[in-house]
């Protein structure tokens, strides 16, 4: 009898749901927002990436809306074709302006930009240097590449060093995640780039989350430790903190100009909508022209965290708004989700393979457009459930 090539998935969706692995995905009714609909059922949103409440921000809408009646819905083709608007220019030169850096190219994703650059960069015979806990984009950018692949210790310098130390050709490549998003923790960027110089190696940074929320006015990472000129490659988001979608890389006219020729992703997929592309300009110059958001963000950060901690909470390592409320293993994060969704609160929990096994969580992702009124209701949710399940 011949077996059925796809009877293993069952199997493996079986196993997933046992060890509180599997993913449940929930259905917005309506716009992002402090709160959403789920179920016609009002939540208390603590899962988004949109740090600043940009995502249905009128400005922003009304941007999309004039590039549509202007520019149509879709971009035709690839950028390298026919794909490339003046709309695209505009945002590329609004970014490198914000970021302080000579050029960028947009992409269709932070995970495609990541993509991108790893492969155009490094080869067969040359090697990477990738955090443990790097994104998985970096992962399967760095696999893709072909080049070797060294894991340091994460954001252990000692680490890094020791992997520098051993004898290797061809080009080197230091890539790390800014921000760490399942811990909130930062990449110890001033030391990276100290022994990048050392080792003549280049160095990458992903600060998908860290734009809009660290540096001037949610410059990012390189410019929190103020780095400009010293980090050769600059990966970010148009999709969590800026409310839109896509991704861009940042740095020299002749770093964007050769992967505008080799990146992959650049060359083969079509270019980002003119509406998405005209919201996401709108974004960049509200952050430039006003920072207000963004310490709102890291002032409810601040309250809720302080608070979850008074209450007897493992926060971990965490040094941004982004709160991983530790809580071991997955059913019980499981768990402890579905219970928060019964006081109308929404945040999901997170297990293997996304962290390791064992430091399952909950990961709240406060934002700027969360009110006091609203932090202390999700703050009490956590209170109630932390003592049903004899957490805290």
């Amino acid at each position: 009898m011949v077996k059925e090539p796809l009877g293993f998935v069952q199997d493996e969706l079986a196993n997933l749901q046992e060890q509180g692995l599997y993913n449940h995905i929930r259905t917005l009714e309506g716009p992002q927002g402090a709160w959403v609909t789920i179920n016609s059922e009002k939540m208390l949103n603590f899962c988004s990436n949109n740090y600043l409440g940009l995502a249905a921000d009128a400005r922003i809408k009304a941007a999309a809306k004039i590039a549509i009646d202007e520019f149509g819905v879709g971009p035709g083709a690839v950028r390298t074709i026919a794909g490339t608007m003046t709309l695209h220019k505009e945002l590329e030169d609004t970014l490198a302006a914000f970021k302080k850096v000579p050029a960028v190219l947009t992409l269709q994703s932070g995970f495609t930009a990541n993509l991108a650059v790893i492969g155009a960069l490094v080869g067969r015979n040359d090697t990477i240097y990738s955090d443990s806990l790097n994104h998985a984009s970096i992962i399967d950018g760095c696999r893709l590449s072909r080049a070797e692949i060294k894991v340091y210790d994460h954001c252990d310098m000692d680490s890094l060093k020791a992997r520098l130390e051993e004898p290797v050709s061809g080009r080197r490549l230091i890539i790390t995640d800014g921000v760490f998003s399942m811990d909130g923790d930062l990449a110890p960027l001033p030391e990276i780039v100290e022994l990048a110089r050392r080792f003549g190696a280049m160095t990458m940074v992903d600060d998908a989350h860290g734009e809009g929320v660290l540096g001037s006015h949610g410059r990012g990472i390189v410019d929190h430790f103020d780095l400009h000129g010293q980090v050769d490659i600059e990966v970010g988001t148009l999709s969590k903190a800026l409310g839109v979608v896509g991704g861009y890389v940042a740095g020299t006219k002749e770093l964007i100009d050769y992967l505008a020729q080799r990146g992959r992703p650049f060359l083969f997929s079509s270019a980002l909508t003119p509406a998405d592309v005209a919201a996401c300009t709108e974004a960049v110059r509200i952050l430039a022209e006003d920072d207000s958001l963004v310490k709102k963000l890291w002032e409810n950060g601040r309250y809720f965290k302080d608070a979850v901690q008074k209450l007897g909470f493992n926060i971990g390592r965490s040094q941004t708004p982004i709160t991983p409320v530790m809580l071991g293993e997955a059913a019980q994060a499981a768990e402890f989700s579905v219970r928060l969704s019964n006081h109308q609160v929404f945040a999901q929990s997170i297990g293997f393979p996304t962290v390791p096994h064992g430091k399952a969580r909950i990961r709240v992702m406060v934002s700027a457009s969360h009110s006091r009124e609203d932090l202390d209701y999700g703050i009490e949710a956590f209170r109630k459930v932390g003592k049903e399940l004899g957490i805290i």
